[in-house]
């Protein structure tokens, strides 16, 4: 029993890793010029919280370290896509917004990724993905609290 457990669990993992690589090479080739995915879903969450958010926060959202999102928003920031600026109650922080050129960046984007992900859709079929989600978001938050 415990083996037919792990080849399952091995199975399941191995077609997540495959699927999420497989996805992150297609979606990376039709992305603006420059844009990795790391600088899209920052600039995505950023547009759909609407708020200011610390680097730290933005690390813990993302499930990164601190350096590895301070590079990510040190790219921004060059492009121009945000705007990172002290935070006038706590010195020792900053904070992250999003800029006017960040969400026409985010919106070429989005127009960018929007056919890939339809037609991913539309080949597995509406009542396919439906099902699946809440298992992939139970299987989510269930990681998320593992740390």
């Amino acid at each position: 029993m415990a083996d037919d457990t792990n080849a399952l669990a091995v199975t399941l993992f191995s077609e997540m890793l495959a699927a999420d690589q497989l996805l992150r090479n297609r979606l990376s080739k039709v992305l603006p010029k420059g844009m990795e995915i790391s600088h899209f879903s920052v600039l995505n969450h950023l547009a759909v919280i609407g708020n200011e958010r610390t680097p730290a926060q933005l690390a813990d959202t993302f499930h990164v370290t601190r350096g590895a999102m301070t590079n990510t928003l040190g790219k921004l920031e060059l492009a121009g896509y945000v705007h990172i600026r002290p935070d006038w109650d706590d010195a020792r922080r900053k904070l992250v917004a999003i800029s006017p050129a960040g969400r026409q960046a985010r919106e070429q984007a989005i127009s960018a990724l929007t056919p890939v992900i339809n037609q991913v859709v539309a080949e597995l079929g509406t009542g396919n993905v439906r099902a699946v989600l809440p298992v992939l978001r139970d299987l989510r938050m269930r990681l998320e609290t593992m740390d």
